[in-house]
Order: structure tokens, then C-alpha cells, then sequence
């Protein structure tokens, strides 16, 4: 199969290239063991040697987690023979399960990597199902053998018993010391097939990632795999189906190294001019033009499941917050967002999120690298709303919700939790599970030690504080993941809070009604410790509609206005009581109630 190569190209035939990505639950090694595989591979020198060297963003470092999946080629000599070997890092977070998914598409095989003091965990697990859907090769790994905690034969059983191998296809590893790392690179060569495809057929490339160069736009990852993509191309984006030229392409080192073509069964990347990130979406197929093919994959929209608004604290800000979202949605094409104004916080936006990690990292980066300061309201998930006509309206927001008298139903997001955890927590968890109105559907030890929990549970239940209870309640022992599982009915409302008699829609909730109660008079004394007292009475109430559920007090700051008389008649008093009341009835008609940030934070932590 060996063709005429470029000058300019590494002429690598395909039976020497070898396609793989590395699964794991986050902090099992992963990003220390890619560090190790690209020190023995002499892929990085020593100079440019550091920890975690795929993960390029402060943020990745120090929550110890992979964000954004990166892609590195290797070169690797063995027995006697030049290997070329694609890297394709994934990030571990059931958030970005949609881009593990396609990343794991453009492979051929995958490091099942599993920590030896933690043992499998729910996301190993998930990711491995992934993996197996796509057909890949799998090669079980266990990490940090050279921890003092390490429990290397309860691990390698509960490996043969998730995957069905056999004891000796398990390799022993250490990304921190380096121990194992030569096995590992001789069972990717020997295990993981090379790729197949014809280099002669209509060109076709998985786009499996993109990242935002500002002097150079857009520049998408993919693996061919048919045809050959040259530089000057004329292509085609399937899904989008817009027409480009490839004014560069490329394979992926540390950098970025151009070459005149990129052969079948290659991954590299390509620069078109493109400035918007909507443009290119990962899933897509790049094809030619002039001989357009089929997708390689179904092309999926990535749907955001969490929505929340985010507004300045100041609202003179707005502009600058604007630029900055445009800014971040260039590096993060499944951020969305729209203007939303709000009587509370003034102008801001509405932002969806594929999940609550990344609802967080949004937040970390606006305040790190745009050093924007912003308020985060409720988060909320998306509701399905039929109304009596038939009509279907798709509810992000509570202002959204139509009037309940026109409603006929209401659906809501479940999900299918897996939680995996110690035998010792399974009351726990199944009292916080049933709390959150989840269904057991099934519970089965995986070993002696390790329990798998699988409930059926709202989305919007989860999105509160669920996993810091279930670490809480746990002691830490528990890991969570989570596939959506479509829509159900329930029976959902829309809870309002109110400051003397007016709304707050920044503090409005979609909640279940058996909940909004309970929530309704937390929220209500929450804000009562948090909002500043005036010269007149504040009524906090948590409504449904026109019902009140909830309520709370905060009394007026009161002037001793009597203090100035010595004796005498008490008509002198109560005259000076009457003339007090009525300012005070006068104040609390033009009064504003100042609603510190920290209210706005307190709806987040609720100890519900």
C-alpha cells in the first residue's frame, strides 16, 4: 500500500500508524501517564517538559481534570521499525461526553486506564461503554502500582470481571515513575489495529475537536479517513454545507506542523479563515467539493442541558461582558447564549451549558481571563410545555413558562444516575436518591467492596447540590455519572419571590410542587439574614401564582422619636408615633429594596 509521499511528508504507510485515546475517570493518571508516553517517545525534550503538558489551561491544572481534548502525534522505533502513533486526549467529564464520543471515533483502540487505590469508577465505566459502541481495541492499564494504598489483585479482578480479559492482558503502570511505559507502547503496536481505508475513494474527515487562534481563526482536528486532503483543496463541511479552502494543513506535534497532505488514516489539522466557531462543528465531515462523500458519522447537535443567567454586577458593564461571552464562545462552541433583561440585575444573558462542571469552568473563565465579576442567577433546565392547543413551547427560563391556565402538561429531563460506592453507604445514598424523587432501577456489587447503584432521576434535582451531598454523605467514596434518558411528565410550577408585593425574576424557580414548599420557606429565610434592613417593613413571600407559601418579616429600623419628651401628656407622644407611622408607610410606597449579591449566591447554596 505503500504511495509516492510529498518530499515534505513523513512518508508513513498505514499499516505503521496507530490511532488511540486514553479513558478514565478524572484524577486517575491519565494526563500523567500521555506526560510519561510522550518523554519515552522523545516526542518533547527535556526543556519543554512539564506536568500535564496537554492540558494548556490553568484551570485544567489545577482542578486536575481534562477540559478540552488535545491531539499529539508520536513517533516510536520498535523492533527495528518506525511506528507513527496519534494521541487523541479526551476529556473525562460526563459533561463532554458528546466530544469523548467523537474523539473516540477518529481511534482505533483506547487505554482503559483505572487507578490502583480507587478501583473502577462510574465514569470508567461510562466511558468504557463509549468505547465499546465505537469497536475499539481495549487494553486495560492499572496506574500508580507505586502508591503505598495501591490494590493491584482487587483492581485486575474487578477489570476481568468488567471487560471479560485475561490476567495477563492487564499491564501494570506507573505514569508517575515510568514504570510499565515500554509495555504500554509495545501493546499499542501489537494489539491496536492500523487503520483502514482507501486513499484512492472520495475524501472523508471526522472533525473530532477545534480550538480559536486569534490571528488565524478557527483551526479544526480531524482523522481522514478516506481520500487525501492536499493544501489549496477546495472542501465542503457536510453538516453546515459551506465551501472552503484548506489554506493549510497539517499534522499535530507539541505544535502545529504543516505539511503539503494528510493521507487516509492520519489525523491532523486544517486552517481555512474561518472566524466564527459555529461554523465548524465537531461531528462534522469535511469533504471535497468538487467529489462530496457521506458523513462519516450522524452528525448531532450538542444540546445544552443547564441554563442559567449571567449578569454584571454592574450593569454599566454590559458591553464589555458582551465581548468578552464572543470572545469565549470563539474557544467553546457549546456555550449558548442570548440577551436576557431582567427588573432585578438589569441587561444580561441567558447562557446554556452542557452540564454543572462546565456551568462552572464558564464562570472560572470569565473571571480569570476577562476579569469580569458576574452574578449567576438559578440555574434551571429545559421544560417541555404543552398547552391546550397542542402546542409544544420548550421553557429555558421561568419568564418563559406560559400561563398555568393554558397549560395541559408539563415535561421534565430525567437522567439515568450510575453511582458507584462502598457497600457501607448504600442507606445514603439511597435516602438522598429517593429525596430527590430518583427510582431504583437496579443495584449489583461489583466486587465484594464496590457497590453500582442505578437510579432514574429528575435533572433538575441534580442540578442544585446533589453531588456535594453525595460526596458529603459518602465520605468521598462515591463517583456519579449520568446519560439523559429523555422526557417525562411531571407536575412543575413556577415559584416567585417577592419584595413588597413585587416580583424578583432573578430568584423565580421551576420547581416540582411537592418541593416548592419546602424551598419556598428556606429561600424566604435565607433571605431574611441577607437582606439589609430599612426604615420600613420588608415582606419576603415565596407564590405560586396567586398563593403564598412562604413568608417572612424583616422589621423596620425605628427611630426613638418620643425620646425628646420629659414627662407631659402621652397625646404628646402619640402624636409624634402617628407622625412616624405615616413616613413610614410613605417610605415603603417609594422605598427600593437593595438586593446584595450574595442573595443572588445563597439560592445556589441552599441547604435543601
Amino acid at each position: 500500500m505503500k504511495n509516492a509521499c510529498s518530499n515534505d511528508y513523513l512518508c508513513v504507510i498505514m499499516e505503521d500508524i496507530r490511532n488511540f485515546c486514553i479513558i478514565a475517570h478524572i484524577d486517575h493518571g491519565k494526563s500523567t501517564l500521555a506526560d510519561r508516553l510522550l518523554e519515552f517517545t522523545k516526542t518533547i525534550g527535556e526543556r519543554d517538559m512539564m506536568n500535564q503538558v496537554l492540558d494548556d489551561m490553568d484551570l485544567e491544572r489545577e482542578k486536575g481534570i481534562t477540559i478540552k481534548s488535545h491531539a499529539i502525534q508520536m513517533q516510536y522505533s520498535y523492533k527495528g521499525k518506525q511506528y507513527s502513533f496519534n494521541l487523541i486526549d479526551t476529556p473525562g467529564h460526563v459533561d463532554f461526553s458528546y466530544e469523548v464520543s467523537r474523539a473516540l471515533a477518529a481511534c482505533e483502540g483506547a487505554l482503559l486506564l483505572v487507578d490502583a487505590t480507587q478501583g473502577i469508577q462510574a465514569q470508567t465505566i461510562s466511558n468504557l461503554y463509549l468505547a465499546v459502541e465505537n469497536d475499539l481495541e481495549i487494553i486495560p492499564v492499572i496506574n500508580k502500582i507505586d502508591m503505598d494504598g495501591a490494590m493491584i489483585p482487587e483492581v485486575r479482578d474487578q477489570i476481568i470481571e468488567l471487560i471479560g480479559c485475561k490476567e495477563e492482558d492487564i499491564l501494570l503502570a506507573s505514569g508517575k515513575t515510568g514504570i510499565g511505559i515500554e509495555e504500554i507502547l509495545a501493546a499499542i503496536i501489537e494489539r491496536i489495529p492500523h487503520p483502514k481505508g482507501n486513499e484512492d475513494a472520495p475524501l472523508q474527515c471526522l472533525i473530532f475537536d477545534s480550538v480559536f487562534n486569534s490571528f488565524r481563526g478557527i483551526i479544526a482536528y480531524f482523522r481522514v479517513f478516506n481520500g487525501i486532503l492536499r493544501k489549496g483543496d477546495k472542501i465542503k463541511f457536510i453538516a453546515t454545507n459551506m465551501d472552503y479552502e484548506a489554506t493549510e494543513v497539517g499534522i499535530l506535534k507539541l505544535g502545529l506542523e504543516p505539511k503539503s497532505e494528510v493521507r487516509a488514516g492520519n489525523v491532523g489539522y486544517i486552517i481555512t479563515g474561518i472566524k466564527n466557531a459555529k461554523e465548524v462543528r465537531v461531528g462534522d465531515t469535511i469533504t471535497l467539493a468538487s467529489q462530496p462523500a457521506l458523513p462519516v458519522k450522524d452528525f448531532v447537535e450538542v444540546k445544552p442541558m443547564v441554563f442559567a443567567g449571567i449578569f454584571p454586577v454592574v450593569t454599566e458593564d454590559f458591553a464589555e461582558l458582551r465581548e468578552c461571552m464572543d470572545k469565549l464562545q470563539l474557544n467553546d462552541a457549546s456555550l449558548t447564549y442570548e440577551i436576557e433583561t431582567s427588573q432585578a440585575l438589569g441587561f444580561g444573558f441567558r447562557c446554556g451549558f452542557l452540564g454543572l462542571l462546565h456551568m462552572e469552568i464558564i464562570q472560572e473563565r470569565l473571571e480569570r481571563e476577562f476579569n469580569q465579576t458576574v452574578i449567576t442567577t438559578v440555574p434551571n433546565v429545559s421544560f417541555n410545555a404543552y398547552t391546550s392547543r397542542g402546542e409544544k413551547i420548550v421553557v429555558n427560563n421561568p419568564a418563559e413558562m406560559p400561563d398555568p391556565t393554558k397549560i395541559e402538561r408539563i415535561e421534565e429531563p430525567f437522567i439515568r444516575a450510575q453511582i458507584i460506592s462502598l457497600p457501607d453507604y448504600i442507606g445514603n445514598i439511597m435516602t438522598l436518591c429517593l429525596g430527590k424523587r430518583g427510582i431504583l432501577i437496579n443495584q449489583s456489587y461489583l466486587t465484594a467492596t464496590r457497590v453500582e447503584l442505578v437510579f432514574e432521576m429528575p435533572l433538575t434535582e441534580i442540578v442544585f447540590d446533589f453531588y456535594d451531598k453525595l460526596k458529603g454523605n459518602t465520605r468521598g467514596y462515591a463517583s456519579f455519572d449520568y446519560t439523559p434518558i429523555g422526557y417525562r411528565e411531571a407536575d412543575i410550577v413556577k415559584m416567585d419571590i417577592m419584595l413588597n408585593a413585587e416580583k424578583v425574576d432573578a430568584l423565580s424557580a421551576l420547581i416540582h410542587r411537592s418541593r416548592a414548599q419546602d424551598f419556598g420557606r428556606k429561600l424566604c429565610e435565607k433571605l431574611k439574614d441577607l437582606l439589609p434592613r430599612q426604615q420600613f417593613l420588608i415582606v419576603i413571600q415565596a407564590a405560586i401564582g396567586a398563593k403564598i407559601i412562604a413568608r417572612e418579616n424583616i422589621s423596620a429600623m425605628r427611630k426613638d422619636v418620643t425620646a425628646k419628651c420629659y414627662g407631659g401628656d402621652i397625646s404628646r407622644k402619640r402624636k409624634l408615633l402617628e407622625k412616624q407611622k405615616e413616613g413610614k408607610k410613605r417610605m415603603r410606597q417609594v422605598g427600593n429594596v437593595e438586593i446584595p449579591q450574595e442573595a443572588f449566591l445563597a439560592v445556589l447554596k441552599l441547604d435543601s
